[in-house]
């Protein structure tokens, strides 16, 4: 059977659409069929940050009220055979979609694909309901800020209500130096604070900005950056690998210590 992963948050401009194009390049370069949904209606924005903006033709409710079939919808990514994007719409039709709708659409789409990543909106209303229909495991992204940390934990409560029992935890844009200095949260915070499995660190980079207004994924470059070399950890790890974590503070004592064997064992 096919995975169907929610990748969500709560908050806003926490990084989750650049976790779902680079997680979704990074599984199907080892070797997956990989379908990636912009459930973010209204603000379609995953097939900008793949590169995909000018290929677009129909949408997830092109498909739904029949206009389309499922096929004519999805985007092939040339760059990567096993890559396909679901677009979202940008027009009014996205406020008649609902839940049920949705997971019947993520079930035709599962029996095509070995992964399924759903990229969700902010906020926790019909547009998160609408991405979270047919998933059955979840990434939940988080900043190391107060704020994001404490919408991730209602979001946390909300996919449990939804019986999405398997979830994992992303940080993003984890500045170490900032963590030493006590001006950030440090990753032992934020997992103590949602008691969710931790699966993925992927520190501050710029290279993440430049691959965003490219097109390009980070896990596309033959050179990785280390938050590509973190990306594909976390790929690695969805799929049971025991990957360790980056040092990402070689000059000072590995923070990462301090979380002790739980970063460092199989998660599954």
């Amino acid at each position: 059977m096919s995975r169907i992963i929610v990748v969500t948050s709560g908050k806003g401009g926490v990084g989750k659409t650049t976790v779902t194009a680079n997680l979704g390049m990074t599984i199907a370069r080892l070797g997956h069929q990989v379908a990636l949904v912009d459930a973010d209606f209204g603000l379609r924005n995953l097939d900008l940050l793949l590169g995909l903006e000018n290929r677009v033709v129909y949408t997830a409710a092109e498909v739904i009220i029949g206009e389309c079939r499922l096929e004519q919808a999805l985007v092939k990514d040339k760059r990567q055979p096993g890559l396909m994007l679901l677009p979202a719409t940008q027009n009014r039709r996205a406020e008649a979609i609902n839940p049920q709708q949705m997971k019947q659409l993520i079930g035709e789409l599962s029996k095509m694909c070995d992964y399924v990543l759903i990229d969700s909106p902010a906020g926790i209303e019909m547009g998160f309901k609408n991405a979270i229909a047919g998933a059955t495991e979840a990434l939940i992204v988080t900043t190391p800020e107060i704020a994001a940390v404490r919408d991730a934990d209602r979001v946390v409560g909300l996919l449990e209500a939804q019986s999405v029992k398997r979830i994992h935890l992303i940080v993003n844009r984890l500045r170490p130096k900032m963590v030493r200095e006590n001006d950030m949260m440090s990753v032992e915070d934020v997992q103590e604070i949602l008691a969710v499995p931790l699966i993925g660190v992927i520190p501050e980079d710029e290279n993440v900005i430049v691959s965003t207004n490219r097109g390009e994924p980070l896990a596309l470059a033959d050179n990785l950056s280390l938050a590509g070399v973190a990306f594909q950890n976390v790929g690695r790890r969805l799929q049971g690998e025991s990957v360790e974590f980056l040092d990402l503070d070689n000059n000072n004592e590995n923070f990462f210590s301090r979380i002790g064997k739980v970063l460092r064992t199989k998660i599954f």
